[in-house]
């Protein structure tokens, strides 16, 4: 019985001594955790580059840990991998929406963002003479801030979109200080810009005057690029500067059908104006530290094809090609197929094209492919937008009409027109079998006989 009674002890002291080595495993186990924790935020945290701007010579460059670091940029988050292997670097948003799955994706690939905090506009119905929803906004973007400010692909912070299209309140100028100074507050690391719709004298005196906080101006301009330098100048801003969106000429700049329906460059003379104008400005000032070409991806706005580097298959134009050579001075091996002329009833766009309904009409188009691939073609025929906005907001793509080409050979077809009468337009794809593509379209109106 005593051996027994000694047994039973000798079982309980172990026992205790397994529950206290059980807990000491516990506790060395949480701090270690706490200390990987500690270190991968540490990691992080110390991942985050400096990024700076100085003043060299008569210009200015964007130092990213102190290495420079010139932009070469697309407005977008779509097919990011392409952007890498054609020798982009970065990509910029227009608000922190999925912004860790974009932070983290940009470092993964080695680029860096301009990331877009989204402030309201007065052209959407916010008040700047309300100060209690002008200190509301701020403190929600503290919060977008301060919960992306530590990661390593950030670059640059953007305060709101175009804030002065259509606008009459000089007051947002102070929201945007505002917004700018509490970024600094908590995010000494980066610097913080605002961009402008086109160049005005009124609004960079406003933004000489009311924003000492941004660190440098960004402006978005299409047909007038190559007078960008020129244009700054003489409005008075002799500080850095970006280009956050620039492309084909814009909608409002183009000529006008007497039914109000702008008239698109196709995708070659697209290729030929973005490559002159970014060479006569953004590669040769050097109070540029670079831009952001727009769009990366496709888009509906007036027409699915007039913004977009891409198509909504994702066949590449040849826009592409050129920033390509912009970014890295080498053509691609394959080229994308050039289009010369789309003619609609032996008619260019320009000739303001008038039809009868339920016609049938001769449609010719003149195209090669630089490296001799064998070209096909997809017709489109659209009602003309009716879902018109500004600035970029979302727009619905018309409803296609079926049925209204009928191919005779690659270079002509016939189009037969709808009955109803109204504005429409035909939309010609030329595809090299290789994801390259050629965009043309042009815009006619139907009259009933």
């Amino acid at each position: 019985m005593q051996v027994l009674l000694a047994r039973i002890h000798g079982n309980k002291i172990l026992s205790r001594i397994h529950l206290i080595m059980i807990a000491f495993l516990k506790i060395a186990l949480s701090i270690y955790f706490l200390f990987v924790l500690n270190a991968a935020f540490t990691q992080n945290i110390a991942g985050t580059k400096k990024i700076k701007i100085i003043k060299k010579d008569e210009g200015f460059i964007l130092l990213r840990g102190n290495k420079p670091y010139f932009i070469k940029g697309a407005g977008g988050t779509s097919y990011t991998d392409r952007l890498v292997k054609y020798g982009g670097n970065s990509i910029r948003t227009w608000d922190t929406e999925n912004g860790e799955e974009v932070l983290n994706k940009a470092n993964t690939l080695g680029l860096t963002v301009t990331m877009g905090l989204d402030v309201a506009r007065e052209r959407h119905g916010f008040n700047y003479d309300d100060p209690t929803a002008v200190k509301k906004q701020l403190e929600k973007l503290r919060l977008e801030v301060r919960k992306y400010k530590n990661y390593p692909a950030l670059l640059i912070w953007g305060i709101g979109n175009e804030l002065n299209l259509e606008y009459k309140n000089p007051e947002v100028w102070d929201a945007v200080n505002d917004i700018a100074k509490m970024i600094h507050e908590e995010d000494p690391n980066h610097p913080v810009t605002t961009m402008l719709a086109g160049i005005n004298k009124k609004e960079i005196d406003f933004i000489k005057d009311k924003c000492p906080q941004l660190d440098l101006l960004s402006v978005q301009v299409y047909g007038g690029l190559a007078s960008v330098p020129q244009q700054l100048r003489s409005a008075g801003w002799d500080g850095p500067y970006m280009v956050t969106e620039w492309g084909p000429t814009g909608h409002w700049e183009s000529m006008q059908t007497p039914w109000k329906a702008s008239i698109e460059e196709t995708s070659s003379q697209k290729a030929a104006v973005y490559k002159s104008r970014y060479e006569a400005s953004i590669k040769q000032d050097i109070h540029c530290i670079g831009s952001y070409v727009f769009l990366w991806g496709q888009k509906q706005e007036r027409t699915p094809t007039w913004y977009g580097l891409f198509t909504e298959k994702g066949e590449e134009s040849e826009v592409v090609d050129v920033m390509q050579y912009l970014w890295t001075a080498k053509w691609p091996k394959n080229r994308a197929p050039h289009v010369d002329s789309l003619l609609l009833n032996n008619k260019k766009a320009s000739d303001i094209i008038y039809l009868q309904s339920g016609s049938n009409y001769p449609v010719q188009v003149f195209a090669n492919d630089p490296n001799n691939d064998k070209l096909t073609e997809r017709w489109e025929l659209l009602p003309e937008s009716t879902d018109i906005k500004n600035g970029g907001d979302s727009e619905s793509r018309p409803e296609i009409i079926a049925e209204s080409i009928k191919y005779t050979n690659f270079n002509n077809a016939i189009l037969k027109t709808p009955q109803k009468e109204g504005a429409y337009r035909l939309f010609l794809y030329i595809s090299d079998g290789h994801n390259k593509v050629a965009t043309a379209n042009i815009p006619f109106y139907v009259n009933n006989k």
